[in-house]
């Protein structure tokens, strides 16, 4: 009895390997058969802006609408002076906007029909090659409240105008990439690559430079001077 349980146990023991062993020839004729790698390269490059641009509000607050005109053309005097000492010659005046205050009823809570005040703000648009000097006026231009100015910036635009060129450069950059990578893969499997069969141009990602931010509809940063551009391909090669 007992060598017959011996016997059965070696058979099923050969059943065990003979099957690792189909699966193994399986697994290794199937990695053989693929003629094709597919691989993703990239390539990115710093740059500096070309342009920038800078908005902000000049804002009065008078006691009725003709006083605060009056003192809007005052006011935007100085800045369009402050704006021409900083050698900025592209300024858009924006169309005014302004609304009436109404005196609130203290003992009910709401607005009565009495004019309190009159808010105009005045919108102002100035661009220029020098993002050095658009910095600049970003940060300096509210100590204008020092001569009776109020102005309320937003945050500064910084370009570069030779995108277009850069991007087709680095998606080359980004292809030899994936070359090289493809390369790297198949070289324990004494196999090389052969021709290209398909090229997929990913999304670019225009970011801060320490920035490791990514976004599949991509990234394009306006808010600093200097700029990382990265470019992804995704190629197929086959496999010879």
């Amino acid at each position: 009895m007992l060598e017959k349980i011996e016997k059965f146990q070696v058979l099923i023991v050969g059943i065990i390997v003979v099957v690792s062993l189909l699966i193994a020839t399986v697994i290794v004729t199937s990695a053989i058969s693929r003629d094709e790698i597919k691989v993703t390269g990239s390539a990115s490059e710093i740059v500096k802006s070309d342009s920038g641009s800078l908005e902000f509000e000049i804002s009065v607050k008078e006691p009725n609408r003709q006083l605060a005109y009056d003192r809007m053309q005052k006011n935007l005097s100085i800045v369009k002076k402050y704006l021409s000492d900083k050698n900025i010659k592209n300024i858009e005046i924006k169309p005014v906007n302004g609304y009436y205050n109404y005196k609130r009823d203290t003992r009910t809570g709401y607005d009565t029909n009495i004019i309190e005040n009159y808010n105009m703000s005045q919108p102002v648009k100035i661009s220029a090659d020098d993002v050095e000097i658009i910095k600049d006026i970003s940060i300096d231009i509210s100590s204008l409240v020092n001569q009776g100015v109020e102005v309320n910036v937003f945050s500064p635009s910084y370009n570069y105008s030779k995108l277009s060129d850069l991007k087709v450069s680095l998606l080359e950059k980004a292809s030899v990439d994936a070359k090289n990578r493809a390369k790297a893969m198949l070289k324990p499997t004494h196999n090389r690559i052969n021709k290209i069969t398909s090229v997929r141009m990913g999304v670019y990602q225009i970011t801060p430079v320490d920035s490791t931010d990514v976004s599949d509809g991509g990234i394009n940063d306006t808010s600093t001077i200097y700029k990382k551009v990265t470019a992804v391909a995704n190629v197929s090669f086959k496999i010879k």
